[in-house]
C-alpha cells in the first residue's frame, strides 16, 4: 500500500462476479479510453467513433468515461463523453499540492483553458481538432504543455491491458530476455519458486527473409510465388530441465507457455512502475501461480509502485491473507442490466473471520448467477430415475 495525500493506495485488487454481470466490459472500457487516447488524432474527418452503447439506453444519451490516476506522485482527472461518434465534452484537471487546477474544459469544438493555459494552445492545435478527435490526443502532440505530455503517456504507456483470448506476448517475452539478461535472470527464479523444474533457457530472434521461411515450411513451387520478399522473424526457444530440453513452442504444455507469455513482461512491469489489467488472470495458470502473482505485486519493492487489477472466477483466492475487504470487489447487473461495480467493504455484517469463498458462493454478498432452482432438482429427479 501506498501512501499520497492522505490517500492510501492499493497495491492489487480482484473483481469477481457472475458470468455477463460485466467483468469484462469494464475491462474493455479502460481499453477503449487507452485505444482512443492513443489513436483519435490519426481519425479522418466524417470518420464516426466506434462505441457501441448499451442496448437499453435511451436514445441520444451520451456515453461517458471518467477516470483518476496518478502519474510521477501527481494526481489527475481525465473524462469525455461520445454522443452520435463523436466528442460532445472532454476535460483535464491535476491537483498540485492537492488542489484541484483545470488545465482544459471542453464542449464539441469549443476549448476553455484554464487560467494558467490561456496562452498554451496555439492555432495550430485547434486546427489538427476534430469532433471525431480527442483534444488531449492533439494537444499532446502539438503543444509543449507538460502536464497534457504526462496524462497523455499515462495512457499510452503506464496502463497496460492483458487478455489472454485476444494478446500473446510469447514472442515479446523472448525478446526481453534476450535483450535483458536481468530479465531472464529474475524470470528463471520465478520459475525456479514455483517450482517447475527449469533450470535454463536458450533463446533466439532473428530476421530472415520470407523466402527462407518458406524454405523452412517447405512449400510447393506454385505458393513459393504468392508469398511478397518481405521479412519476418524466426524465433528459437528451448526449455531446459534437468536431463533433457523441449521447444517450447511446439512441445511445451499450455502452462507453461502461459508462464512465458505472461512472467516477463510483468516483470519489466513491476520494474517500471506500471498498472496491470487482466480479464480472467487464470486462465491456464494453477491457483498457486496466481497466488504468488499477487503476492508479488502486493510485496514488491517500496520505491516501486505497480499495480495489479484482475478478474477472476478463482474463489480460492479469497482469503483474507490475500486480499483485504477494500481489495476485493463484485459486478452484478442492476434492474436495468447495467453493471454494477461495488466493494466487500460496502457489504454489512461482514465479520473478520468470516470464509469470504464461502460467503460469496453462498450469495451473501451477490455478484453470483441466480440458478433455477427448481429445473435442477427436476433434472437431478430425473437422472435418479
Amino acid at each position: 500500500m501506498k501512501v499520497y495525500n492522505n490517500f492510501r493506495v492499493l497495491r492489487s485488487a480482484v473483481i469477481y462476479g457472475a458470468n455477463g454481470s460485466g467483468k469484462s466490459n469494464f475491462i474493455n472500457a479502460l481499453l477503449f479510453m487507452c485505444n482512443l487516447v492513443q489513436t483519435s488524432i490519426s481519425y479522418q474527418p466524417g470518420q464516426k467513433i466506434p462505441q457501441a452503447t448499451h442496448k437499453l439506453s435511451e436514445k441520444e444519451k451520451p456515453s461517458t468515461f471518467d477516470i483518476q490516476f496518478i502519474r510521477k506522485n501527481v494526481r489527475y482527472a481525465y473524462g469525455f463523453s461520445i454522443e452520435g461518434g463523436a466528442i460532445t465534452e472532454e476535460y483535464l484537471y491535476y491537483f498540485p499540492n492537492g488542489r484541484q487546477v483545470k488545465i482544459f474544459e471542453r464542449d464539441r469544438m469549443n476549448i476553455q483553458p484554464g487560467n494558467r493555459y490561456k496562452s498554451s494552445f496555439d492555432v495550430s492545435i485547434k486546427d489538427v481538432l476534430k469532433e471525431n478527435r480527442l483534444f488531449l490526443s492533439c494537444a499532446a502532440n502539438y503543444s509543449n504543455v507538460r502536464e497534457l505530455e504526462e496524462a497523455f503517456l499515462f495512457f499510452t504507456t503506464d496502463i497496460v491491458i492483458y487478455n489472454p483470448s485476444m494478446n500473446n506476448w510469447t514472442e515479446y517475452s523472448i525478446r526481453l530476455m534476450q535483450d535483458n539478461p536481468s530479465i531472464k535472470e529474475e524470470f528463471l527464479q520465478m520459475l525456479n519458486a514455483l517450482d517447475t523444474g527449469i533450470q535454463d533457457v536458450k533463446l533466439k530472434v532473428e530476421k530472415v527473409k520470407f523466402t527462407d521461411l518458406k524454405r523452412d515450411l517447405q512449400l510447393p513451387d506454385n505458393l513459393m510465388g504468392l508469398i511478397p520478399e518481405q521479412e519476418g522473424n524466426r524465433i528459437e526457444a528451448k526449455v531446459i530441465y534437468d536431463k533433457f530440453e523441449i521447444d517450447l513452442l511446439n512441445e511445451e504444455s499450455s502452462g507453461i507457455k502461459r508462464l512465458f507469455e505472461i512472467i516477463c513482461p510483468m516483470i519489466d512491469i513491476l520494474n517500471t512502475g506500471k498498472v496491470l489489467i487482466c480479464d480472467e488472470l487464470e486462465a491456464s495458470l494453477h491457483e498457486a501461480v496466481i497466488y504468488k502473482i499477487v503476492q508479488l505485486f502486493q510485496n514488491y519493492k517500496k520505491d516501486i509502485f505497480a499495480q495489479l487489477i484482475f478478474s477472476t472466477h478463482d474463489t480460492s483466492l479469497l482469503n483474507r491473507e490475500l486480499f483485504r475487504r477494500d481489495q476485493v470487489w463484485f459486478t452484478q447487473l442492476n434492474k436495468d442490466r447495467a453493471t454494477d461495480l461495488y466493494s466487500l467493504v460496502e457489504i454489512k455484517d461482514v465479520r473478520k473471520s468470516e470464509n469470504l469463498a464461502k460467503g460469496y458462493v453462498s450469495g451473501k454478498y451477490g455478484a453470483i448467477p441466480m440458478l433455477n432452482h427448481v429445473f435442477f432438482q427436476k433434472a437431478g429427479k430425473d437422472g435418479e430415475e
